[in-house]
């Protein structure tokens, strides 16, 4: 059975390791949670150079431990081609001018054809009010189009597991 492959955004790692108690934030630290424990066994998790990056920034020892989570993922190649999408993104006014921010995780996914990113980035991202706009500019780039969800969406694994 193939796998369905599942890019990493930088928010998954952050929530794991997310100590703040607001009630929405607990929320969302407990789903990503449930869904890190068992999404090895139902898809391929990968992730970029990007993302390391970013996890990398603010105070080292939390940076440490959401890394560790990310750590052992393989890295998609960000080859030149993406960076040709980014600008793409961004002409298009589909994401925020920052060629290193959620254009870069969009084009990555997209580019390396993989079947979910999953973020909790729901202002750029996982989000259903922009989802029409994304679809017609990477068709418009001739790219895959891969579903944008959060792990909330992908909880239980896929549907060939559940009917065994």
């Amino acid at each position: 059975m193939i796998r369905p492959r599942v890019y990493i955004e930088t928010t998954i790692p952050s929530f794991y390791h997310e100590e703040r108690s607001a009630p929405d934030i607990v929320a969302r630290r407990e789903w990503t949670r449930r869904w890190w424990d068992s999404a090895p066994e139902h898809y391929e998790l990968v992730t970029s150079p990007a993302v390391l990056d970013e996890l990398a920034r603010g105070i080292p020892e939390r940076s440490e431990r959401r890394l560790s989570l990310v750590r052992n993922l393989p890295l998609l190649p960000v080859e030149l081609a993406i960076t040709e999408i980014v600008q793409g993104y961004i002409r298009h006014k589909l994401m925020p001018a920052d060629p290193g921010g959620d254009a870069l995780h969009l084009a990555l996914a997209s580019y390396h054809k993989c079947d979910f990113l999953v973020t909790w980035n729901c202002r750029h991202l996982a989000n259903a009010n922009k989802f029409g706009h994304i679809r017609r500019v990477n068709t418009m780039l001739g790219l895959f189009i891969p579903a944008l969800v959060t792990p909330l969406e992908l909880f239980g694994g896929s549907d060939e597991t559940d009917s065994e």
